[in-house]
């Protein structure tokens, strides 16, 4: 969380990053930032920060900064349940949570289903935080946050993956626990500072107005400059979004051709 980001985040410069994903992905939504407080009055702190005065789920609170373009905090008290509050360590992992009783017979056929869920859920740990912000990455009231959260197409998401691996590459590994992919995306980035891409669940499609063909990537800012590099590279080789159609019937070796020249095969 805050005090894992690196101390060369006070140059980091959210505005020019949208600007340059923007212009080389062509995103639809917003890319926002997402940040921990220790307290409540800290996260009152941002600047022009919306309260809810309705009770929502994080998905929706979410959905309002990168749909609407809101600055927003939270804390349990303004989400729905304990699912909301645990993946941002808001709430504990009791027993009862764990145990997943709300989700029996309605996303997991058994008790045991439903608990193995629950426990296969990454969360940030309890205690530590009060409450949440949410916000466009290119305001920098969040100055900076802990992970960014960027929605975008599988085309423009492999592109961006394609990006972070230009250089220092590692093979990146990703879960799926199903509903609640909350903890996928915010809440593994959040309890492990790893980019962490996931596949919005029912819930975030409902509530918070995931677009069916949107991924979701959380990933430190750290690393945002780094992709926006890897970009630029692969777009100088001809490596870019949108990924023009070849044909499924041409000889392929012309196209293949222009990228690869005459290296082996």
């Amino acid at each position: 969380m805050s005090e894992l980001i690196s101390s060369d985040m006070a140059q980091f410069d959210g505005r020019q990053v949208v600007d340059d994903l923007n212009r080389l992905l062509r995103l639809r939504t917003t890319p926002i930032g997402m940040k921990l407080f220790a307290s409540r009055e800290e996260m009152e702190a941002v600047p022009r920060i919306r309260r809810p005065k309705d009770i929502h789920t994080t998905d929706q609170v979410v959905g309002q900064a990168a749909r609407n373009g809101w600055t927003v905090g939270v804390t349990a008290d303004d989400l729905v349940g304990e699912q909301c509050r645990a993946v941002l360590g808001l709430h504990p992992r009791s027993d009862e949570w764990l145990r997943g009783e709300q989700m029996i017979g309605v996303w997991y056929e058994t008790p045991e289903d439903a608990a193995v869920h629950q426990q296969a859920m990454d969360v940030v740990p309890h205690g530590r935080y009060q409450a949440m912000a949410v916000s466009p990455l290119a305001s920098g009231r969040l100055d900076p946050p802990d992970i960014c959260l960027i929605y975008a197409t599988p085309a423009q998401m492999i592109i961006f993956i394609n990006g972070l691996q230009w250089s220092g590459y590692k093979k990146l590994d990703w879960s799926c626990v199903g509903e609640s992919a909350c903890a996928d995306s915010w809440g593994r980035a959040l309890a492990t500072g790893e980019p962490s891409l996931s596949i919005p669940c029912f819930a975030e499609r409902r509530y918070g107005g995931v677009m069916e063909d949107e991924l979701l990537m959380a990933i430190p800012p750290h690393y945002l400059p780094k992709v926006v590099q890897g970009l630029e590279a692969l777009s100088r080789n001809g490596l870019r979004y949108p990924i023009p159609q070849y044909g499924i019937n041409n000889d392929v070796r012309a196209g293949m051709g222009v990228s690869y020249g005459d290296k082996p095969a």
